[in-house]
Protein backbone atom coordinates (compact mmCIF):
# COMPACT_ATOMS: atom_id res chain seq x y z
CA UNK A 1 0.00 0.00 0.00
CA UNK A 2 1.18 3.60 -0.89
CA UNK A 3 2.18 6.08 2.23
CA UNK A 4 1.85 8.95 -0.09
CA UNK A 5 -1.81 9.49 0.81
CA UNK A 6 -1.61 9.62 3.79
CA UNK A 7 1.57 11.89 4.52
CA UNK A 8 0.16 15.26 2.74
CA UNK A 9 -1.20 17.71 4.86
CA UNK A 10 0.01 19.54 8.09
CA UNK A 11 -2.21 18.86 10.52
CA UNK A 12 -3.09 21.65 13.29
CA UNK A 13 -4.14 19.22 16.57
CA UNK A 14 -6.23 20.51 19.19
CA UNK A 15 -2.72 21.10 21.50
CA UNK A 16 -2.12 20.62 24.84
CA UNK A 17 0.31 17.51 24.50
CA UNK A 18 -2.11 16.14 20.89
CA UNK A 19 -0.06 14.88 18.16
CA UNK A 20 0.42 18.10 15.25
CA UNK A 21 2.93 16.39 13.09
CA UNK A 22 1.66 13.23 11.62
CA UNK A 23 3.70 10.92 9.27
CA UNK A 24 1.77 7.66 8.97
CA UNK A 25 3.70 5.28 6.78
CA UNK A 26 3.45 1.70 4.96
CA UNK A 27 2.98 -1.91 6.57
CA UNK A 28 6.27 -2.95 8.84
CA UNK A 29 6.95 -6.73 9.31
CA UNK A 30 5.54 -6.79 12.70
CA UNK A 31 2.23 -5.97 10.58
CA UNK A 32 1.59 -2.39 12.84
CA UNK A 33 1.73 1.01 11.37
CA UNK A 34 4.65 3.40 11.74
CA UNK A 35 3.76 6.48 13.40
CA UNK A 36 6.31 9.82 13.93
CA UNK A 37 5.15 12.50 16.04
CA UNK A 38 7.20 15.73 14.94
CA UNK A 39 6.51 17.62 18.82
CA UNK A 40 8.96 15.12 19.41
CA UNK A 41 11.93 15.80 17.49
CA UNK A 42 14.58 17.97 18.51
CA UNK A 43 13.42 21.69 18.94
CA UNK A 44 15.42 24.12 17.18
CA UNK A 45 15.98 28.04 17.51
CA UNK A 46 14.10 29.71 14.93
CA UNK A 47 14.41 33.49 13.76
CA UNK A 48 15.96 36.26 15.74
CA UNK A 49 15.40 37.07 19.58
CA UNK A 50 13.89 39.24 21.20
CA UNK A 51 14.85 41.91 24.05
CA UNK A 52 14.02 38.88 26.20
CA UNK A 53 16.76 36.45 24.74
CA UNK A 54 13.74 34.49 23.49
CA UNK A 55 13.10 33.64 19.81
CA UNK A 56 10.46 35.70 17.95
CA UNK A 57 9.58 33.48 15.37
CA UNK A 58 8.09 30.76 17.25
CA UNK A 59 7.42 27.30 14.93
CA UNK A 60 4.69 25.19 14.79
CA UNK A 61 5.38 20.79 14.28
CA UNK A 62 3.10 21.20 10.92
CA UNK A 63 4.50 19.32 8.00
CA UNK A 64 4.87 21.79 4.93
CA UNK A 65 6.77 19.30 3.14
CA UNK A 66 7.81 15.40 2.68
CA UNK A 67 9.04 13.41 -0.10
CA UNK A 68 10.10 9.43 -0.66
CA UNK A 69 13.07 8.77 -2.22
CA UNK A 70 12.80 6.56 -5.92
CA UNK A 71 13.63 3.44 -4.71
CA UNK A 72 10.97 4.31 -1.01
CA UNK A 73 14.26 3.39 0.95
CA UNK A 74 14.53 7.11 2.43
CA UNK A 75 11.67 9.69 3.52
CA UNK A 76 12.26 13.26 4.62
CA UNK A 77 10.12 16.07 5.50
CA UNK A 78 10.41 19.23 6.80
CA UNK A 79 7.91 21.63 9.18
CA UNK A 80 7.04 24.89 10.33
CA UNK A 81 9.44 24.54 13.18
CA UNK A 82 12.46 24.40 10.62
CA UNK A 83 13.71 21.12 10.82
CA UNK A 84 14.49 18.34 8.47
CA UNK A 85 14.04 15.08 9.14
CA UNK A 86 15.21 12.15 7.36
CA UNK A 87 13.87 8.62 7.75
CA UNK A 88 15.29 5.21 6.74
CA UNK A 89 12.14 2.73 5.50
CA UNK A 90 14.03 -0.78 5.17
CA UNK A 91 13.70 -3.08 6.98
CA UNK A 92 11.70 -1.24 9.23
CA UNK A 93 11.19 2.81 9.90
CA UNK A 94 13.70 4.91 11.78
CA UNK A 95 14.60 8.24 11.90
CA UNK A 96 17.90 8.82 11.20
CA UNK A 97 18.24 12.55 11.95
CA UNK A 98 16.49 16.00 12.05
CA UNK A 99 18.69 19.14 11.22
CA UNK A 100 17.62 22.64 11.23
CA UNK A 101 17.24 24.64 7.58
CA UNK A 102 17.13 28.24 7.12
CA UNK A 103 14.13 29.37 5.93
CA UNK A 104 10.82 27.18 6.52
CA UNK A 105 10.96 24.70 3.13
CA UNK A 106 7.69 24.79 0.58
CA UNK A 107 8.65 21.52 -1.39
CA UNK A 108 11.75 18.91 -1.35
CA UNK A 109 13.13 15.76 -3.28
CA UNK A 110 15.62 13.52 -2.92
CA UNK A 111 17.88 12.66 -6.11
CA UNK A 112 17.98 9.44 -8.23
CA UNK A 113 21.08 8.63 -6.40
CA UNK A 114 19.55 9.06 -2.84
CA UNK A 115 22.56 10.53 -1.99
CA UNK A 116 21.09 14.26 -1.11
CA UNK A 117 18.00 15.83 -0.42
CA UNK A 118 17.03 19.02 -2.23
CA UNK A 119 14.86 21.52 0.07
CA UNK A 120 13.00 24.78 -1.68
CA UNK A 121 12.38 27.36 1.01
CA UNK A 122 10.15 30.45 0.93
CA UNK A 123 12.92 32.86 0.69
CA UNK A 124 13.67 31.55 -3.10
CA UNK A 125 16.52 29.23 -2.17
CA UNK A 126 17.41 25.75 -2.66
CA UNK A 127 19.75 23.77 -0.44
CA UNK A 128 21.02 20.08 -0.60
CA UNK A 129 21.23 17.97 2.52
CA UNK A 130 23.54 15.00 2.40
CA UNK A 131 21.84 12.01 3.43
CA UNK A 132 25.04 9.59 3.49
CA UNK A 133 26.19 11.84 5.96
CA UNK A 134 23.22 12.87 7.91
CA UNK A 135 24.63 15.12 10.61
CA UNK A 136 26.12 17.92 7.64
CA UNK A 137 24.88 21.17 7.41
CA UNK A 138 22.47 22.14 3.98
CA UNK A 139 24.81 23.69 1.07
CA UNK A 140 23.49 26.71 -0.91
CA UNK A 141 22.13 25.33 -4.29
CA UNK A 142 20.85 28.18 -6.04
CA UNK A 143 18.18 30.93 -5.38
CA UNK A 144 15.39 33.12 -7.05
CA UNK A 145 14.08 36.29 -5.96
CA UNK A 146 10.70 35.36 -5.59
CA UNK A 147 9.22 32.30 -3.37
CA UNK A 148 9.70 29.07 -4.41
CA UNK A 149 6.39 26.59 -4.59
CA UNK A 150 8.55 23.62 -6.12
CA UNK A 151 11.66 21.71 -6.67
CA UNK A 152 11.88 18.93 -9.17
CA UNK A 153 14.52 16.73 -10.57
CA UNK A 154 15.37 15.24 -14.07
CA UNK A 155 15.32 11.31 -13.59
CA UNK A 156 19.27 11.57 -14.43
CA UNK A 157 19.83 13.93 -11.01
CA UNK A 158 21.15 15.94 -14.32
CA UNK A 159 18.81 18.72 -14.02
CA UNK A 160 17.30 20.81 -11.17
CA UNK A 161 14.03 22.46 -11.72
CA UNK A 162 12.18 24.95 -9.70
CA UNK A 163 9.26 26.96 -10.30
CA UNK A 164 8.45 30.29 -8.50
CA UNK A 165 5.47 33.06 -7.87
CA UNK A 166 6.72 35.04 -10.15
CA UNK A 167 5.22 32.33 -13.26
CA UNK A 168 8.67 31.19 -14.23
CA UNK A 169 9.54 27.57 -14.49
CA UNK A 170 14.24 27.48 -14.13
CA UNK A 171 16.27 24.82 -15.02
CA UNK A 172 19.45 24.19 -13.96
CA UNK A 173 22.55 22.25 -14.25
CA UNK A 174 23.07 20.27 -11.17
CA UNK A 175 26.37 20.23 -11.31
CA UNK A 176 26.81 23.72 -11.53
CA UNK A 177 23.51 25.33 -10.34
CA UNK A 178 24.67 28.84 -10.96
CA UNK A 179 24.59 27.87 -15.22
CA UNK A 180 20.90 28.41 -15.97
CA UNK A 181 19.95 25.93 -18.86
CA UNK A 182 16.77 27.54 -20.15
CA UNK A 183 13.02 29.00 -18.49
CA UNK A 184 10.08 27.45 -19.44
CA UNK A 185 7.81 30.66 -19.97
CA UNK A 186 3.85 30.91 -20.63
CA UNK A 187 2.27 30.82 -17.91
CA UNK A 188 0.69 33.95 -15.94
CA UNK A 189 0.03 32.88 -12.57
CA UNK A 190 2.52 31.22 -9.77
CA UNK A 191 3.99 27.85 -10.96
CA UNK A 192 2.37 25.75 -8.43
CA UNK A 193 3.35 22.02 -9.53
CA UNK A 194 5.90 20.51 -11.97
CA UNK A 195 6.51 16.95 -12.08
CA UNK A 196 9.23 15.65 -14.67
CA UNK A 197 7.40 12.38 -16.47
CA UNK A 198 9.73 9.72 -15.02
CA UNK A 199 9.82 7.54 -18.02
CA UNK A 200 9.60 10.74 -20.41
CA UNK A 201 12.13 12.50 -18.78
CA UNK A 202 12.27 15.55 -21.61
CA UNK A 203 8.52 16.07 -20.85
CA UNK A 204 8.00 18.27 -17.79
CA UNK A 205 4.06 19.01 -16.95
CA UNK A 206 3.27 22.02 -14.55
CA UNK A 207 0.37 23.53 -13.23
CA UNK A 208 -0.46 27.46 -12.49
CA UNK A 209 -2.34 29.71 -10.12
CA UNK A 210 -5.19 29.98 -12.72
CA UNK A 211 -6.37 26.47 -11.86
CA UNK A 212 -4.15 26.21 -8.80
CA UNK A 213 -3.14 22.56 -8.94
CA UNK A 214 -2.19 20.82 -4.93
CA UNK A 215 -0.73 17.35 -6.71
CA UNK A 216 -0.22 15.80 -9.37
CA UNK A 217 0.54 12.28 -9.59
CA UNK A 218 1.50 9.92 -12.65
CA UNK A 219 1.75 6.37 -13.59
CA UNK A 220 4.16 4.95 -15.61
CA UNK A 221 1.98 1.89 -16.47
CA UNK A 222 -0.20 3.14 -18.97
CA UNK A 223 0.85 6.78 -18.72
CA UNK A 224 -1.62 8.13 -16.71
CA UNK A 225 -1.84 11.40 -14.79
CA UNK A 226 -4.01 12.38 -11.56
CA UNK A 227 -4.87 15.75 -11.38
CA UNK A 228 -6.07 17.39 -8.19
CA UNK A 229 -7.13 21.01 -7.60
CA UNK A 230 -7.17 22.75 -5.00
CA UNK A 231 -10.41 22.86 -2.54
CA UNK A 232 -12.67 20.71 -5.25
CA UNK A 233 -13.91 17.62 -4.39
CA UNK A 234 -12.74 16.20 -7.79
CA UNK A 235 -9.71 14.18 -9.41
CA UNK A 236 -9.42 14.24 -13.14
CA UNK A 237 -7.36 11.41 -15.13
CA UNK A 238 -5.45 11.76 -18.19
CA UNK A 239 -3.71 9.88 -20.40
CA UNK A 240 -0.32 11.29 -21.62
CA UNK A 241 0.14 11.46 -25.13
CA UNK A 242 4.01 11.48 -25.59
CA UNK A 243 4.24 11.64 -29.34
CA UNK A 244 1.73 14.97 -29.53
CA UNK A 245 3.08 15.71 -26.24
CA UNK A 246 -0.67 16.65 -24.76
CA UNK A 247 -2.62 15.29 -22.28
CA UNK A 248 -6.02 13.59 -23.03
CA UNK A 249 -8.42 13.81 -20.78
CA UNK A 250 -9.95 10.15 -19.38
CA UNK A 251 -12.33 10.44 -16.57
CA UNK A 252 -13.43 12.61 -13.67
CA UNK A 253 -13.84 11.44 -10.28
CA UNK A 254 -16.32 13.61 -7.78
CA UNK A 255 -16.85 13.30 -4.41
CA UNK A 256 -19.52 14.66 -1.93
CA UNK A 257 -15.87 16.14 0.10
CA UNK A 258 -13.27 18.23 -0.59
CA UNK A 259 -9.85 15.87 -1.21
CA UNK A 260 -6.73 16.77 0.63
CA UNK A 261 -4.48 14.05 -1.57
CA UNK A 262 -3.80 11.83 -4.03
CA UNK A 263 -1.58 8.96 -5.13
CA UNK A 264 -0.92 6.40 -8.02
CA UNK A 265 0.33 3.04 -6.84
CA UNK A 266 2.67 1.27 -9.67
CA UNK A 267 0.03 -0.99 -10.20
CA UNK A 268 -2.18 1.89 -11.50
CA UNK A 269 -4.67 2.17 -7.92
CA UNK A 270 -5.79 5.47 -6.97
CA UNK A 271 -5.38 6.51 -4.02
CA UNK A 272 -7.87 9.16 -2.21
CA UNK A 273 -7.29 11.12 1.09
CA UNK A 274 -10.17 13.50 1.74
CA UNK A 275 -12.35 15.33 4.27
CA UNK A 276 -14.38 12.67 5.45
CA UNK A 277 -14.23 11.61 8.99
CA UNK A 278 -16.63 8.51 8.27
CA UNK A 279 -14.76 7.33 5.22
CA UNK A 280 -11.31 9.73 4.98
CA UNK A 281 -9.75 7.08 2.42
CA UNK A 282 -10.97 6.18 -1.05
CA UNK A 283 -8.92 3.59 -3.04
CA UNK A 284 -10.07 3.66 -7.22
CA UNK A 285 -8.95 0.53 -9.10
CA UNK A 286 -8.49 0.46 -13.27
CA UNK A 287 -10.97 -1.92 -14.83
CA UNK A 288 -12.06 -0.90 -18.65
CA UNK A 289 -10.07 2.07 -18.96
CA UNK A 290 -12.62 3.43 -16.18
CA UNK A 291 -11.27 3.46 -12.16
CA UNK A 292 -13.98 2.31 -9.84
CA UNK A 293 -14.14 2.60 -6.32
CA UNK A 294 -13.11 -1.10 -4.53
CA UNK A 295 -14.42 -1.65 -0.66
CA UNK A 296 -13.02 -4.72 -0.36
CA UNK A 297 -9.56 -4.02 -0.01
CA UNK A 298 -7.95 -5.36 3.08
CA UNK A 299 -5.52 -2.37 3.08
CA UNK A 300 -8.09 0.17 2.56
CA UNK A 301 -9.62 -1.06 5.37
CA UNK A 302 -7.03 -1.46 7.85
CA UNK A 303 -5.54 2.60 7.33
CA UNK A 304 -9.55 3.88 6.94
CA UNK A 305 -9.82 2.06 10.44
CA UNK A 306 -6.64 3.83 11.94
CA UNK A 307 -7.38 7.23 10.16
CA UNK A 308 -11.00 6.90 12.14
CA UNK A 309 -9.85 6.34 15.24
CA UNK A 310 -6.67 8.95 14.78
CA UNK A 311 -9.29 11.92 13.10
CA UNK A 312 -8.64 14.22 16.17
CA UNK A 313 -5.07 14.86 13.87
CA UNK A 314 -7.15 16.21 11.28
CA UNK A 315 -9.80 18.60 13.19
CA UNK A 316 -7.18 21.49 12.90
CA UNK A 317 -7.45 21.16 9.32
CA UNK A 318 -10.75 20.45 8.44
CA UNK A 319 -12.47 23.44 6.76
CA UNK A 320 -9.14 25.39 6.52
CA UNK A 321 -8.98 27.96 3.65
CA UNK A 322 -6.62 27.79 0.33
CA UNK A 323 -3.15 28.40 1.04
CA UNK A 324 -2.39 29.30 -2.37
CA UNK A 325 -5.30 32.45 -2.13
CA UNK A 326 -2.17 34.61 -0.39
CA UNK A 327 -0.26 34.15 -3.34
CA UNK A 328 -1.88 35.53 -6.34
CA UNK A 329 -0.45 39.10 -6.50
CA UNK A 330 -2.50 42.33 -5.78
CA UNK A 331 -3.19 44.30 -9.16
CA UNK A 332 -4.36 47.78 -9.18
CA UNK A 333 -6.25 49.40 -11.91
CA UNK A 334 -5.14 53.50 -11.14
CA UNK A 335 -6.07 54.28 -14.96
CA UNK A 336 -9.37 55.41 -14.35
CA UNK A 337 -7.79 57.45 -11.28
CA UNK A 338 -5.26 59.04 -13.48
CA UNK A 339 -7.85 60.19 -16.03
CA UNK A 340 -9.91 62.40 -13.71
CA UNK A 341 -6.89 63.76 -12.01
CA UNK A 342 -5.84 64.69 -15.17
CA UNK A 343 -9.35 66.11 -16.56
CA UNK A 344 -9.54 68.01 -13.32
CA UNK A 345 -6.07 69.27 -13.92
CA UNK A 346 -6.57 70.46 -17.40
CA UNK A 347 -10.23 72.35 -16.56
CA UNK A 348 -8.10 74.01 -13.49
CA UNK A 349 -5.94 75.13 -16.09
CA UNK A 350 -8.11 76.10 -18.20
CA UNK A 351 -9.71 78.22 -15.96
CA UNK A 352 -6.59 79.91 -14.47
CA UNK A 353 -6.05 80.73 -18.49
CA UNK A 354 -9.67 82.78 -18.82
CA UNK A 355 -9.33 84.25 -15.17
CA UNK A 356 -5.72 85.53 -16.60
CA UNK A 357 -7.14 86.55 -20.25
CA UNK A 358 -10.34 88.30 -18.34
CA UNK A 359 -8.05 90.14 -16.04
CA UNK A 360 -5.68 91.01 -18.74
CA UNK A 361 -9.11 92.67 -20.97
CA UNK A 362 -10.24 94.24 -17.79
CA UNK A 363 -6.92 96.24 -17.63
CA UNK A 364 -6.70 97.11 -21.36
CA UNK A 365 -9.85 98.70 -21.20
CA UNK A 366 -9.59 100.72 -18.02
CA UNK A 367 -6.01 101.82 -19.52
CA UNK A 368 -7.81 102.95 -22.92
CA UNK A 369 -10.97 104.80 -20.58
CA UNK A 370 -8.40 106.72 -19.00
CA UNK A 371 -5.92 107.41 -22.23
CA UNK A 372 -9.53 109.10 -23.39
CA UNK A 373 -10.42 111.22 -20.38
CA UNK A 374 -6.65 112.84 -20.71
Amino acid sequence: MTPLAHAHLPCNGPGDGEVTGWVPATERSDDSLFVYDCINAEKTTLGNKGQDGKATDKGSDDILAFAFSPSGDYFALTDDSKRLVLFHTKPSWECVSVRSVNRRGTSLTITAAEDKILVADKSGDVYSYSITEPQAEGKLELGHLSLLLDVALSPDDQYILTADRDEKIRVSLAKAPHYIVSYCLGHKEFVSKILVIPNYPDLLLSASGKYPVSRITYCCQGGYVAILCDCIPTVYVFQLDATAQQLVYRQKISLTHKIWDIAFEETGDLWILEENSEAPLQLYRPCDGQWKPVTDDKGLQKMSKYLQDNWTVFEGFVGAESHYSCLYKASFDNMAAYLQRKEERLKQQKKKRQDLQHGSNGQTKKMKTEESSL
